[in-house]
């Protein structure tokens, strides 16, 4: 269901596999908001979060060194929406749902709603000017 579709590639074959990494990643947590046999969502939602955490800071680190690399006129703004990124995935608050399998469900699907948004939304109006800067 959540997959890079033809219009998110940039054409830049490491920041493209990161990004597919990604949809990978929101369609982990759709299937997560889905599985009904799953109670206590609890200990994926952290591992979720947690993979999200690790793996935008290693794809955020690279995308970065291509901004640089390509001496992009708008980095400090892109670089300050990847913050900005990390923030609201550490502002999830996860301790008030611990027990609470209803808001385990809902904080799920913030996440995915979250996640897609930004996703399609950064690399759709963000990514693709540096794209047009750098071709």
């Amino acid at each position: 269901m959540y997959e890079m579709q033809p219009e998110y590639y940039t054409g830049i074959e490491k920041i493209d596999q990161e990004h597919e990494k990604l949809f990978q990643l929101a369609q982990e947590t759709y299937e997560l908001l889905n599985d009904e046999f799953l109670c206590d969502k609890m200990e994926n939602l952290i591992r979720l979060i947690s993979e999200l955490i690790d793996y935008t800071k290693t794809h955020f680190a690279h995308e970065e060194d291509y901004l640089e690399s390509i001496h992009y006129d708008k980095k400090e703004g892109h670089i300050a929406q990847h913050r900005k990124f990390e923030d609201s995935l550490m502002g999830f608050d996860l301790d008030s749902v611990e027990d609470d399998y209803e808001g385990q469900n809902e904080t799920v699907q913030n996440l995915l709603d979250f996640l897609v948004n930004w996703l399609i939304n950064h690399i759709l109006k963000v990514d693709m000017l540096y794209v047009k800067y750098a071709g």
